[in-house]
């Protein structure tokens, strides 16, 4: 049976939402006008269900542990709801759960290690919230895993290394957090990723050579960081790149003409940093304007990129090495 409600109402146990369907499987109430509680009865739904899904309401208060008992789950959603507290630990009776969608909420805690023990899951979506901590290791031992979203939360330490084993990963967010360390060279390792956001970190050194064998990357984003030296000639071979963000870091050096043959590429920012020399001005970039460049003191080319004109800044640079010859010829 699958049921689709739509209600404006309670949803706790004394209100209006009860429902004692022995054999249904999906049960969708998205973006409503519920609010109240998630009632302990949740767990009395039928053990056949597959999909619960109650995003978009005004849902608050806890998870109910009782949640655990619908072992047949293959979806929970309860994003962009009002929920709160920790996740309960019961979640991990879910050993069919394939995606898990608890984002934008206020959920608070640790991110529980009890994910490492649901060996289906594809999906861990658990964005805008409020978990703090570092990013449990043991979730690199759950290969199923396809995407992994904890932006915008007070996450800390550094990404483990054991996140690198999970080969078949598509998507990757560790955006807005409090993460640090160098950025992590394990990335590479990410073949056939299409989105990487580490955007507001706090990651420092250089940027991995590694990443720029990853061909399927449509999206990668590393800016607000404090990210050192020059952008890798290795981009030249994101053959799929779409958009590509390494604003407010420390970068330095030329952009690399190579760049030029991503035909794909719409989306360029590498502002505020402080690279310097020639910007390339063939595929792509004849369609960039100056919010790209902007605040790298040190950049030349054509006009619509706001800055200076290369050849007077290399006829200044010319005449002061010319200066300088002269100089130590007459000495």
């Amino acid at each position: 049976m699958r049921t689709r409600i739509r209600h404006e109402g309670r949803l706790d146990s004394g209100g209006g939402v009860r429902i004692w369907w022995w054999n249904l499987r999906v049960l969708e109430v998205e973006q409503n006008l519920l609010n109240g509680f998630l009632p302990v009865s949740i767990g009395n739904l039928s053990t056949y269900l597959e999909k619960l899904s109650l995003g978009g309401n005004g849902i608050i208060g806890t998870i109910p542990g009782e949640t655990g008992n619908l072992s047949s789950l293959l979806l929970l959603s309860l994003f962009a709801n009002h929920l709160t507290g920790s996740i309960p630990t019961t979640i991990t009776r879910l050993q069919k759960l394939q995606r898990l969608n608890l984002s934008g909420n206020s959920l608070q805690g640790s991110i529980p290690t009890e994910f490492c023990r649901l060996p289906n899951l594809e999906t861990l979506l658990l964005g805008r919230n409020q978990f703090f901590g570092p990013v449990p290791a043991c979730l690199g031992n759950v290969s199923s895993l396809r995407n992994i979203s904890l932006g915008s939360n007070n996450l800390s330490s550094s990404i483990p290394e054991s996140l690198w084993n999970l080969k078949d990963l598509l998507e990757f967010d560790m955006s807005s957090n409090s993460l640090i360390g160098d950025l992590p060279s394990g990335l590479g390792s990410l073949r056939v990723a299409t989105r990487i956001d580490l955007s507001v970190n706090r990651f420092s050194g250089n940027i991995s050579t590694a990443i720029g064998g990853i061909q399927s990357l449509l999206y990668l984003s590393l800016a607000h960081n404090s990210l050192q030296g020059s952008i890798p000639e290795t981009f030249r071979s994101l053959i799929s790149l779409v958009t590509l963000d390494l604003s407010h870091n420390n970068l330095s050096g030329v952009i690399p003409k190579s760049l030029e043959a991503l035909s794909h590429l719409r989306d360029f920012n590498i502002s505020f940093n402080e690279l310097s020399g020639e910007i390339p001005s063939g595929g792509p970039f004849k369609n960039f304007a100056s919010q790209s460049f902007a605040s790298n003191e040190a950049l030349c080319g054509l006009t619509q990129f706001g800055v200076p004109q290369c050849h007077a800044v290399y006829r200044s640079g010319t005449t002061k090495r010319v200066l300088i010859i002269y100089i130590l010829s007459v000495i």
